[in-house]
């Protein structure tokens, strides 16, 4: 989806609770790697990246289905509210552990590919933020859910997924 695609979206369904993410997070990823199928990979008209990640303390691998939005470069963003939840979901704590994750592999329908994540700090992040909630308002509400400012993450596709083995 290019940058200038209207990305806006009215959220039609009821925010699923914490333990209901987790649950419906991990059918999706199962559906991920089980098809390239529309039905799959664009749900409520946003389409979704799945991210895998190592655990920072266990060396695991993490795989978590995420809605996408792109910023004016084109570039996907992921928007790591857990619903307004008190904590950062911990598919971004790991993420923003560059020890532990100086790249994460992004599968998207049809294609692969390694990402050196950006996590949006200041003006960025500010920026950012204004244009995704203009488009998807439902994030102000989980904002005004919880005292963390909701962290955004860039995924700029930094190298071929055909690197797997290094």
């Amino acid at each position: 989806m290019a940058a200038d695609d209207d990305q806006k979206i009215a959220q039609e369904w009821a925010t699923p609770t914490h333990d209901q993410i987790v649950e419906i997070t991990r059918g999706h990823v199962a559906g991920m790697e089980a098809s390239d199928a529309d039905p799959v990979w664009v749900i409520a008209g946003m389409h979704h990246v799945m991210l895998r990640t190592v655990g920072r303390k266990s060396g695991n691998i993490h795989k978590v289905a995420l809605p996408t939005w792109n910023d004016a470069d084109g570039v996907r963003v992921i928007v790591a509210s857990f619903a307004g939840h008190e904590r950062n979901p911990s598919w971004f704590v790991n993420l923003a552990d560059a020890d532990a994750n100086p790249e994460v592999l992004c599968r998207v329908q049809g294609a692969m590919f390694w990402s050196t994540p950006e996590v949006l700090t200041g003006d960025p992040r500010d920026s950012t933020w204004a244009r995704l909630v203009a488009d998807r308002p439902w994030y102000n509400d989980y904002q005004n859910k919880t005292a963390r400012p909701i962290p955004l993450v860039r995924l700029p596709e930094s190298r071929s997924a055909s690197d797997l083995a290094s």
